[in-house]
């Protein structure tokens, strides 16, 4: 069984997106996440903001690289809402740290901040329907 199978015999709400639309969402996002993470790795890199400021985006990368694994690798929905939810935590943490020092990094986040509040509310849902 492919990796993806399991996802879509799950029951999920009559508003879920088609699966195809996550693939260049996710691109999308992927590319503004490299060019803002990048700046603030950066930045911190030249001394220009501290390492804390930084920690946030580290965290998120990390919650944001989990959910594949969990959500289709191990199957396990409770897992991935979990970490879904700090994924979402984490925006909102660097968003705020970042604001002082570069605003540009915080409205680029904009967009991922939408879908992953899209997405964690989409990710409960399931998991409640499959539980």
């Amino acid at each position: 069984m492919k990796t993806y199978d399991s996802y879509s015999k799950l029951i999920k709400p009559s508003w879920s997106p088609p699966s195809w639309i996550f693939g260049p969402v996710w691109t999308f996002l992927y590319v503004l996440i490299f060019f803002s993470f990048g700046s603030v790795f950066l930045m911190v890199w030249q001394s220009k903001i501290s390492f804390i400021i930084a920690l946030p985006f580290i965290l998120n990368l990390i919650f944001n690289f989990s959910f594949t694994p969990l959500q289709f690798g191990l199957k396990n929905n409770f897992l991935a809402a979990i970490d879904i939810l700090l994924v979402l935590a984490t925006i909102f943490w660097a968003m705020i740290v970042i604001y002082p020092h570069t605003q540009w990094i915080f409205y680029l986040q904009i967009p991922y901040l939408l879908w992953v509040s899209f997405a964690t509310i989409l990710q409960l849902t399931i998991t409640f329907l499959n539980s």
